[in-house]
C-alpha cells in the first residue's frame, strides 16, 4: 500500500503546480495554435527577404555609382575640352601671332637696311620672313576660324601687307638693284609710313588673340574647379548614401536580428512565456515562427515532464518508505530473528551432546539436521545482511590503497590460507577511490573462493594489474578445478551454486556481492573463459585523478 504524496514547502513542488505558475501552453487549444502560427506565417511570407532589401541597398549604391560617374564624367570631359582648346588652338594662335609679327618686322627691317646699304645680305631677313609670314598667316586663318573679328583683322593685315610689300618694298629693292647704291630721303619715309599702317590691324589681332587665351585659361580653371566641386559633392553625397543605406539596414535588418536574438536568449533563459515577434525581413519573422514553435513544445513537454516528475516523486516516497520498512526487516533479522535461531542451535548442541549414543542412529541423524540447518540460517542471515548493506550505507569514498584491503584481506583468511597451504602472489597495486571494507570484501571473497574449490595441488593465486583508460584491471587467477564457460553468467546470481554443500560449503553470495561491489563503483567483473587451467576473475575498477591525494 503506497504512501499518499505529502505537499509542503519543501522538495519538489506537486504536479499541478507547473500550471499554477502560468505554464498553460499544454492546455491552449491545438487549433488556436495552429491557426496563431498560421497567421505569423502568412505575416513572414508578405515580408521583404534579406536577399531583397540587401539587393535593394546595393541597387541603391549602384544608381548613386552610376549617376556620381555620369557628373564627374562630364566635368572631366569639359576640363579636358578646355585643356585641349587651350593647348591646341589658342597656345598655337598666340604664338602664331607673335610670330608672324616678329616675321613683319624681319622683313621691313630687311628691306630697309639694304635700301641704306645697297648689300645683298641685308635681304636675307626679308625673304625669310616673308616665307615665314605665309605659313603663320595660314595657321592664322585656321585657328581663328570660329573668331570673325579675328578673321577680319588678319584680312585687314593681309591687305595691307600686300599693299606695302607691292607699292613700297618690291619698287624699292628693283630701284636698288638697277642703281647699285643706296637710297634715302622720300622715299625710305613713305615706306615707314606704310609700314606703320600695318601695325594697327596686327595689334588688333594680338590684342584678340591675348582675350582669346585669357578666356581658355579662365575656362580651364573654371572646368578644374568645377571637377574639383562634383568630387567633393560626389564624396558628400557617398557618405550620405552609405550612412542612409546603413541606417535602413540597420533598422530593416540588423535591429530587428538583435531583438529577436536577444527575445530567442530570454526564452532560453526559462521564460517560456515570452512570445517572440520581430518586424524584420522574412527570414527573421519566419525564424521567429519557428522559435514560437519550439517555445509552445517546450511548454507542452515541460508539462509533461512536471506530471512525470510528480509521478516520479509519489514512486520515490513510495521507495523511500518501501526502504525504510526494509532497514527495519532488515533490523529485525539481524537482531530479532537471530535470538531465537541461537537458542534453536543452542538447544540442539545441548541436546546432540548430552543424549549422543543414547537414543538411536535415527535420531542422532535428527539432531544434527537441526543443528547443522541452524548453523548455515544464521550464516545465510549474516551474509544477506552484508549483501544488502552494499551501496545502502553510504559513506564518502577515500583514496585507498588496494596492497592494503589485499593485506587485509588476507589476515581474515588467514586460518584457511594456513590449512590449505596457499600461495598468494601480487603484483604491485594501484590506488583507487572507494570504501576500504568493501575492497577489502571484494579481494577477500575473491581470495576465499580460489582457495575453497582448490584441487589436488596446494592453491595458488596470482593478483595482476593493468592500466586500460580509464579503469584499473585486476585479475584473480588461480589453479583450482576451474569453472565451466556456460556457467560464466550463472556463478554471479545470488544463491546460485555449481556444488552441493557436501562438496562445498557456502551460500552461494560470494560473487554475487562481488559483483555488486564492482558495479557500485562503475566497474564490471567477469570469468575469463580463454584460461586453460583454473580461473581467472577479472574486474575493472575508475582511475582516480592525477591531482587527488590518498587519505
Amino acid at each position: 500500500m503506497s504512501a499518499p504524496v505529502r505537499s509542503g514547502t519543501g522538495g519538489d513542488p506537486p504536479a499541478d503546480s507547473g500550471q499554477r505558475r502560468g505554464y498553460t501552453a499544454s492546455t491552449r487549444p491545438a487549433g488556436d495554435s495552429a491557426r496563431k502560427f498560421a497567421a505569423a506565417a502568412e505575416l513572414a511570407a508578405a515580408r521583404w527577404p534579406l536577399s531583397r532589401i540587401t539587393g535593394a541597398g546595393v541597387i541603391v549604391m549602384a544608381l548613386f555609382s552610376m549617376i556620381a560617374i555620369a557628373i564627374a564624367g562630364t566635368a572631366l570631359a569639359s576640363q579636358a575640352a578646355a585643356r585641349n582648346r587651350l593647348e591646341t588652338v589658342v597656345d598655337p594662335a598666340s604664338g602664331s601671332g607673335e610670330g608672324l609679327a616678329y616675321d613683319l618686322v624681319s622683313q621691313e627691317t630687311g628691306v630697309r637696311g639694304y635700301l641704306l646699304s645697297a648689300q645683298p645680305s641685308f635681304l636675307a631677313p626679308y625673304i625669310s620672313g616673308f616665307a615665314d609670314q605665309k605659313r603663320q598667316i595660314a595657321a592664322l586663318r585656321k585657328f581663328t576660324a570660329g573668331v570673325p573679328s579675328a578673321q577680319a583683322d588678319l584680312n585687314q593685315l593681309q591687305r595691307r601687307v600686300d599693299r606695302w610689300r607691292a607699292s613700297y618694298a618690291v619698287p624699292a629693292i628693283n630701284q636698288v638693284r638697277a642703281a647699285g647704291k643706296p637710297i634715302t630721303g622720300p622715299d625710305v619715309a613713305a615706306g615707314k609710313a606704310l609700314f606703320d599702317s600695318i601695325r594697327q590691324p596686327l595689334g588688333r589681332l594680338q590684342s584678340e588673340l591675348a582675350v582669346l587665351k585669357k578666356q581658355a585659361v579662365s575656362s580651364l580653371n573654371s572646368s578644374a574647379g568645377t571637377l574639383d566641386a562634383v568630387c567633393v559633392g560626389i564624396a558628400a553625397a557617398l557618405l550620405l548614401v552609405v550612412g542612409a543605406v546603413a541606417t535602413g539596414l540597420r533598422a530593416v535588418a540588423v535591429r530587428p536580428l538583435t531583438r529577436l536574438a536577444s527575445d530567442a536568449r530570454q526564452v532560453a533563459a526559462g521564460d517560456f512565456e515570452h512570445e517572440v515577434t520581430t518586424n524584420g525581413p522574412r527570414e527573421a519573422a519566419d525564424l521567429a515562427v519557428d522559435v514560437n514553435r519550439m517555445r509552445e513544445r517546450i511548454l507542452s513537454e515541460l508539462s509533461a515532464v512536471r506530471v512525470a516528475n510528480a509521478a516520479l516523486q509519489a514512486r520515490a516516497h513510495d521507495l523511500e518508505r518501501s526502504n525504510s520498512e526494509l532497514e527495519q526487516f532488515a533490523y529485525v533479522a539481524s537482531h530479532d530473528l537471530q535470538e531465537p535461531l541461537r537458542k534453536v542451535a543452542s538447544f540442539c548442541q545441548l541436546l546432540q551432546r548430552r543424549y549422543v549414543g543414547q537414543l538411536d542412529e535415527r535420531a542422532d541423524q535428527y539432531i544434527e539436521f537441526a543443528v547443522d540447518g541452524a548453523k548455515r540460517m544464521q550464516v545465510l542471515i549474516d551474509d544477506l545482511l552484508a549483501f544488502s548493506r552494499v551501496g545502502r550505507v553510504e559513506r564518502e569514498p577515500a583514496l585507498i590503497s588496494c596492497a592494503s584491503a589485499l593485506s587485509a584481506a588476507r589476515v581474515n583468511l588467514t586460518a584457511e590460507i594456513r590449512e590449505s597451504g596457499a600461495v598468494i602472489e601480487a603484483a604491485e597495486l594501484p590506488v583507487v577511490r572507494a570504501e576500504f571494507s568493501l575492497i577489502t570484501s571484494l579481494f577477500q571473497n575473491l581470495l576465499s573462493n580460489a582457495v575453497k574449490f582448490r584441487g589436488d595441488k596446494p592453491p595458488r593465486i596470482v593478483v595482476s594489474v593493468a592500466r586500460q583508460d580509464p579503469f584499473w584491471l585486476f585479475t584473480f587467477a588461480d589453479n583450482g578445478i576451474g569453472i565451466e564457460p556456460e556457467y560464466a553468467d550463472r556463478i554471479f546470481v545470488i544463491f546460485q551454486r555449481l556444488h552441493d554443500r557436501a562438496s562445498y560449503s557456502g551460500t552461494g553470495i560470494g560473487l554475487a556481492m562481488c559483483r555488486k561491489i564492482v558495479e557500485y563503483y562503475g566497474g564490471r567483473i567477469w570469468l575469463e573463459t580463454t584460461v586453460s587451467a583454473g580461473a581467472a576473475f577479472c574486474f575493472t575498477l575508475p582511475i582516480p585523478h592525477e591531482d587527488e591525494e590518498t587519505s
